[in-house]
């Protein structure tokens, strides 16, 4: 079971969670990519864009934040934090 746990911040406040399971044969990273466009549609959000300093966070911490910078339309929140919490 891959699991994947989405928060959404602002002002050092947690505004809202979720947590995305997937238990396909899929590749760890279709895994991830399934589970942020989930959240984006749960959300109501825009895909974030995966910029060269996210992809080197989520490779080091399994754990990436998305700021203004990786939104094309503008947030009401400060960052969106996706973090795998387990994996097959």
């Amino acid at each position: 079971m891959f699991r994947l746990w989405a928060k959404i911040f602002k002002d050092n406040r947690m505004q809202k969670d979720t947590v995305i399971c997937n238990s396909s044969d899929d590749t760890r990273t279709h895994k991830v990519f399934q589970a942020v466009d989930e959240v984006c549609y749960e959300f109501d959000l825009g895909k974030p864009i995966w910029l060269d300093a996210t992809v080197a966070e989520f490779k080091r911490h399994a754990k990436a934040r998305f700021t203004q910078d990786n939104f094309i339309e503008s947030i009401d929140f400060d960052y969106l934090e996706i973090h795998v919490i387990e994996e097959d």
